[in-house]
């Protein structure tokens, strides 16, 4: 289908799934560069007020973004084993009939989400002088929530076929105009945390667009065969029972961010700010862990469409060596910086919010090797198309994260907050691990 796609039943494993995650990698980083830019240009010129007001709106985020994110990675496993079984008809047709599902779940998702989002920012206890500007924030980002699912939805089918290079290529373009975007609207133009959250849609938009030029313009999709142009009933169920349990799956382990948002917030303003400072940090380091867990999920559906269980088998072993040797350099990395990165975020290392921060970076890095584990495990679930099994290891997140949230409010404050996503971690590893190894041994 192209001369940069690539063929994950081929080769060696280890070397297949290495390849084919740095575009997904540095994708990520350039993603998480622009967003911890946002927080830098939020932080300098609007205060750290603006910071926890777009801080405390994560957990939404989280909740309504990962379902967004999630369904589109349940279509994308469709797409990749129908591409590693060399079905190209049924490509198409999932292609197609999954266009038609996220264009209906994205205006039904919009009207939804932006007409509660308030209410919900009141449920989670956002305190009261920051909730104005949250709320603007989160609306206008729900707002943009088609953009969103374009850009998912397009990227993930670019990387079902084997092209991980053009959704990084689009998301570099995208990445440098939302830093130009979010430089513009909130200084010059003085638009505040709307100006940030507008950036975000802009950019967003903007890298779909160009995804799904390049799949029917220059991969040429549905070039061939018309009747990949007809909707099917059939095909539209098939794509719901995979997509929807892996939406699903992300906004159960959402939950439980929310909760630990509402633990965060009833902490105060300082503990908001702090968390937001050290999770934005924090996330520019485990994204790419991320990625190389997107790498294997479409190394494993290519694999399963072509019945090859015994590379499966393998890629496990390569991906966990690649997530460990990474987490090994990055906790180098964040102990020997870690002040310097918070004040690059705040401006300043002495006050009660940058001393959170690094307390909150100091946790997390020695707990990434859990992160890097499940995400392996995780998404050879999802690869293999079971799908219900990643909404019981999201109701393991939400257990780890709910119980950090609580141990936060009765006893153990900022410490309980820093330990919560690490909890979270280890509990829905420890499913996906034995049902990875019941169902590659069934």
């Amino acid at each position: 289908m192209g001369k940069g796609n690539m063929d994950l039943t081929q080769g060696h494993p280890m070397k297949q799934i290495f390849l084919f995650s740095i575009p997904l990698v540095l994708g990520t980083v350039f993603q998480q560069l622009y967003s911890f830019a946002d927080t830098v240009i939020v932080g300098r010129f609007l205060g750290v007020t603006a910071l926890a007001a777009v801080g405390t709106t994560y957990s939404l985020n989280f909740l309504i973004l990962g379902f967004v994110q999630g369904l589109c990675v349940g279509f994308g496993i469709l797409l990749a084993q129908s591409y590693g079984a060399h079905d190209r008809r049924g490509l198409q047709r999932y292609f197609v009939n999954g266009s038609v599902l996220v264009c209906l779940f994205s205006a039904v998702l919009t009207v939804v989400t932006v007409l509660l989002a308030e209410p919900l920012l009141k449920l989670i206890r956002t305190p009261e002088d920051i909730l104005v500007m949250a709320a603007e924030y989160v609306k206008i980002i729900f707002f943009g929530i088609p953009a969103a699912m374009l850009y998912n939805y397009s990227a993930g089918a670019l990387r079902a076929v084997g092209d991980s290079k053009h959704p990084f290529y689009f998301l570099l373009c995208s990445s440098v105009l939302n830093i130009v975007l979010d430089y513009l609207f909130i200084v010059p133009l003085k638009g505040g945390v709307a100006g940030a959250a507008w950036a975000t849609v802009i950019s967003q938009l903007v890298s779909g667009l160009l995804d799904i030029y390049w799949l029917t313009a220059r991969i040429k999709l549905l070039e061939g065969w018309e009747d990949g142009l007809q909707l099917s009933a059939l095909h539209m169920k098939r794509l719901c029972v995979v997509g929807l349990p892996m939406g699903f799956e992300y906004s159960v382990s959402a939950i439980g961010a929310v909760v630990m948002q509402g633990a965060i917030n009833s902490l105060g303003s300082i503990a908001v700010a702090a968390q937001t400072a050290g999770e934005k940090i924090r996330q520019m380091f485990t994204l790419p862990m991320e990625s190389v867990g997107m790498a294997m999920a479409t190394y494993t559906g290519q694999n399963y469409g072509a019945k090859r269980i015994d590379r499966i088998r393998e890629g496990i072993r390569s991906g966990l060596k690649i997530q460990y040797m990474y987490c090994a350099v990055v906790w180098v990395v964040i102990f020997a910086l870690k002040r310097p990165f918070v004040g690059l975020v705040l401006g300043e290392t002495e006050s009660a919010v940058a001393y959170g921060a690094i307390q909150y970076l100091s946790i997390m890095s020695v707990l990434f090797f859990i992160h890097g584990s499940l995400m392996i495990m995780r998404n050879t679930l999802q690869g293999l198309g079971y799908s219900l099994q990643a909404i019981i290891s999201g109701v393991g997140e939400l257990v780890g994260r709910s119980l950090g949230g609580l141990l936060a409010v009765r006893c153990f404050g900022f410490t309980a907050i820093c330990l919560s996503n690490p909890m979270a971690w280890l509990l829905a590893l420890i499913y996906c691990s034995v049902m990875v190894r019941h169902y590659l041994k069934r």
